[in-house]
């Protein structure tokens, strides 16, 4: 197979990203008055998470700068469908707002009956951060870098099986897009949150594991686990010493946790460039910047244009994926 094929489509879909009609006078007007009450930003994930950190650091940032309340809603369940409708049905007047994770743009891919449309719905306005994945090992299993997991793998009767923290989320999807690319069997053990995989895989229970470079990182610097390699496109700031996957021999292979702002379809193209700069300021301060590096988080950059080329190339690298795959979830 192709070492290619996955590659993130290039920028050309920007064309996808279409927001609305030429604003009406009085609508541009409401846009310079906004916000007038309070805003709400609904993330589909309880609180305490990444999503749920980067969605407060926004909201506390905006609410100082434009003087009303800024409201973080959470509404987990489903893995991130209930919390993404509320904001799909919405009206696009900038005081309903959703961030939510890679979920997003993988849920299209494994789940049939979504009860909206992740391409149509909504409308992106900001990439807020993205964090790598990171393969992992038990102490026991006799690798130490991709080749040798890989022929280890190729030996095992039944394939080797790797642990994540869901079906569908982005650290099982890192797994299936690592078996396409390099044809090896690989069985996804999927468990009901991160700590239990994790346990699992201390215990020796399960050789191998895919989960995020903020959680691993400790564990890896203590000795307690064998990174193998991160899934990012550039090595993480958190493991320096820990090659990528694609510069062991699985060129153009990235799959990262990325998180995500939007509003609502046909929100005004006035409020969304507003609403891209104050969140990539607040993700880009010197206070922010550092708190997110220590945990090998990046800030995002790119404007409310790029971002919505990005998504909708990210929808349509994990529909492949998944399908190549065979992944679904009822």
């Amino acid at each position: 197979m192709s070492h290619h094929r996955f590659l993130t489509a290039p920028g050309g879909v920007a064309a996808a990203f279409a927001i609305g009609a030429a604003l009406l006078p009085a609508g541009a007007q409401a846009q310079e008055n906004w916000p007038q009450k309070p805003v709400t930003i609904v993330v589909p994930f309880p609180a305490g998470g990444m999503t749920d950190l980067l969605a407060r650091r926004i909201a506390r940032d905006m609410q100082a700068e434009s003087r009303q309340p800024f409201v973080v809603d959470n509404r987990a369940g489903a893995s991130g469908q209930i919390g993404s409708e509320i904001v799909a049905r919405a009206n696009p007047d900038g005081y309903t707002l959703l961030v939510t994770a890679t979920h997003h743009v993988i849920n299209p891919a494994v789940r049939p009956r979504l009860p909206y449309n992740a391409s149509k719905d909504f409308t992106p306005i900001a990439l807020l951060a993205t964090t790598p994945n990171v393969l992992v090992v038990n102490n026991n299993v006799p690798v130490s870098n991709l080749q040798e997991f890989l022929a280890y793998a190729k030996k095992q009767k039944e394939g080797l099986s790797f642990g994540s923290s869901s079906i569908g989320g982005a650290t099982h999807m890192s797994g299936e897009l690592l078996r396409l690319m390099t044809n090896t069997p690989l069985t996804h053990i999927p468990y009901k949150g991160a700590a239990p995989a994790l346990s699992d895989l201390l215990g020796g229970q399960i050789p191998a594991l895919f989960h995020d470079v903020m959680t691993m990182a400790p564990y890896v610097k203590d000795g307690k686990v064998k990174a193998i390699g991160v899934t990012s496109a550039r090595r993480s700031e958190a493991l320096p010493n820990v090659p990528t996957i694609a510069e062991q021999g699985v060129p153009g292979y990235e799959a990262t946790t990325w998180i995500g702002f939007y509003g609502p379809a046909n929100l005004p193209r006035p409020l969304v460039e507003r609403l891209n700069r104050d969140a990539v300021r607040s993700m880009n301060t010197a206070d922010s910047k550092a708190n997110l590096a220590q945990s090998g988080t990046t800030p995002g950059t790119l404007n409310a244009e790029q971002f919505g080329a990005f998504v909708q190339s990210e929808l349509a690298k994990w529909k492949r994926v998944a399908l190549e795959a065979n992944v679904k979830v009822d």
